[in-house]
């Protein structure tokens, strides 16, 4: 079986958009590697995220903005032959994407980036009150380099429609 890279927007959007968390990877400043799943939104080539005002991740950030975020689609076993154990795989998705991390502080704006969170997990319409908005950090991470690799192609399948 193949692993394909894909590297157009399309792809990697259509991809994000199957994923229901990302996971968010870091350097602390002992130069240790430090991942935390989270929910998130994705519009126009940026993740929206949000998390307390306080923590580990935060004091991390602040020191060294710079992030890999992946993706990654539900998984499913599939094989080329039954009784061959070499012949299976994992069939999915992924995306690895790399930016900066900004933190947004304007009220209104904060409250787009919410909505596009919110729209990412359910259609109905929030609003927030002002301490909520208030006590919640909004992290914004525009992509600045993305690649999608799809897992578990057939030989005899260019690509697929996962």
């Amino acid at each position: 079986m193949k692993t394909l890279l894909h590297t157009e927007k399309e792809r990697i959007e259509k991809t994000i958009e199957k994923c229901e968390i990302c996971f968010v990877g870091m350097i602390d400043t002992d130069q240790i590697p430090y991942v935390v799943p989270m929910n998130f939104g994705y519009s126009d080539g940026v993740v929206y995220l949000h998390s307390a005002p306080e923590g580990r991740s935060l004091s991390i950030l602040k020191q060294n903005p710079n992030v890999c975020v992946t993706f990654s689609t539900p998984h499913h076993l599939v094989y080329q032959h039954p009784k061959v154990a070499c012949s299976y795989r994992s069939r999915s998705e992924s995306v690895i994407a790399w930016g900066k991390v900004r933190f947004e502080e304007d009220t209104d704006r904060k409250t787009d980036a919410l909505d596009i969170i919110m729209q990412k997990y359910t259609a109905r319409k929030f609003t927030y009150s002002e301490p909520a908005v208030e006590n919640v950090k909004i992290w914004k991470i525009e992509l600045e380099k993305a690649t999608c690799k799809e897992f578990g192609v057939p030989h005899y399948q260019q690509s697929s429609a996962m």
